[in-house]
């Protein structure tokens, strides 16, 4: 079976075909605009590769209707529809993107693969914002979680790497790229994560705030007048890294940090003030932690950024210098003395909405 992953994430659509081996066979990557996607690029591209059986597409929220993958119809994209305003820098991509593949692949079958899944697992005192009944239910107000396919490979994928059953292991899972979250996984299951109602919460981001005082916001709209739309358009597109430095790019941060510049130096200070707080947040979920996870474009390449934030020696967190600076995943970064074991993992969402495809296609 050859599945055609598509992957519309913050600025850019993956497209890739997997064999039966999790191979990669076909590759491209299509620009993606705040607007939307490349639908003509998307179309030349997929119908020069043949043979393709089956097509996964990563969507960003199901809601509390979808807590797993579920093959796509008429009435599912209808119901994905609807999320769009909860998850506005990615659900339209990706609707637009299933929209092309599906106009050019009408008959093959299609999997919906979501971010918001892996998190259903969340306890009620994880999952529950102290909001009146009424409102919860009304408008099923509470964390959904998300990154959550990443997440999911990353408990497949320690597992394997340090020969223990995912069910023995305590993993704070920290995905850093664009957008960023941190996943409490326990034997396997999410049960803890700091993204919530909408990709905004928790940590800072490439050019998203994460979490702030919701007074704040308040007070902007009625003492500085601030129009809903243009906060929803600062928060999520202005804020964050370049908010605060000037670049949404980590890597131009720590160029900016080693010249010299303030404004960089307080952009990480504030990156990582958050990203420490959410590891040992993670932990306390759990009671314990057996090994901490770096993915993700940042946390696979910025070797500042895991050497300050598995700066936890009283967790029994500890990162080896020369083994981080030559980091390439998937590898071990911890120090021999260390009782947590610290990795840096390939994110691969593609593989797991693989295997989800598979397990919908086989049960269908």
């Amino acid at each position: 079976m050859l599945i055609l992953i598509v992957n519309a994430g913050s600025s850019s659509l993956k497209l890739r075909v997997l064999n039966d081996e999790d191979e990669v066979v076909e590759s491209a990557d299509v620009a993606a605009t705040q607007g939307g996607v490349d639908r003509t690029t998307i179309e030349t591209t997929i119908a020069a590769w043949e043979g393709i059986d089956a097509v996964g597409h990563r969507i960003v929220h199901g809601g509390t209707r979808f807590v797993g993958p579920v093959r796509l119809n008429a009435s599912v994209r209808a119901t994905l529809e609807t999320f769009s305003d909860l998850a506005p820098l990615h659900q339209p991509k990706s609707l637009a993107a299933l929209d092309a593949v599906t106009s050019l692949l009408p008959e093959v079958p299609a999997v919906a693969c979501f971010d918001t899944a892996f998190h259903a697992t969340l306890p009620p005192a994880a999952s529950t914002y102290a909001l009146p009944e009424e409102w919860r239910k009304r408008w099923a107000l509470r964390r959904y979680g998300f990154h959550g396919l990443s997440h999911a490979y990353i408990a497949r994928r320690a597992s394997t790497l340090l020969d223990v059953e995912t069910t023995a292991l305590r993993i704070v899972s920290c995905h850093l790229g664009a957008g960023a979250s941190v996943a409490a996984i326990e034997r396997g299951s999410s049960v803890d994560t700091t993204m919530g109602f909408t990709p905004l919460e928790g940590l800072v981001m490439a050019t998203r705030s994460g979490s702030l005082d919701p007074g704040l916001m308040l007070w902007l709209e009625e003492h500085a007048h601030m129009p809903p739309g243009a906060l929803a358009e600062t928060l999520e597109h202005r804020s964050g890294l370049l908010g605060l430095s000037g670049t949404a790019d980590m890597a131009e941060v720590l160029t900016r940090m080693e010249q010299g510049d303030e404004a960089a130096e307080l952009a990480f200070a504030v990156y990582q003030h958050r990203l420490r707080a959410a590891i040992a947040s993670m932990v306390a979920s759990m009671g314990g932690i057996d090994a901490l996870v770096f993915t993700g474009g940042v946390g696979e390449h910025a070797p500042m950024v895991r050497e300050k934030a598995a700066c936890l020696g009283f967790l029994g967190i500890d990162v080896d210098a020369d083994l981080n600076r030559a980091a390439a995943p998937d590898c071990e970064i911890g120090s021999s003395h260390a009782k947590v074991r610290t990795l840096v993992i390939e994110a691969r969402e593609d593989l797991q909405i693989a295997s989800e495809v598979r397990q919908e296609l086989r049960g269908a």
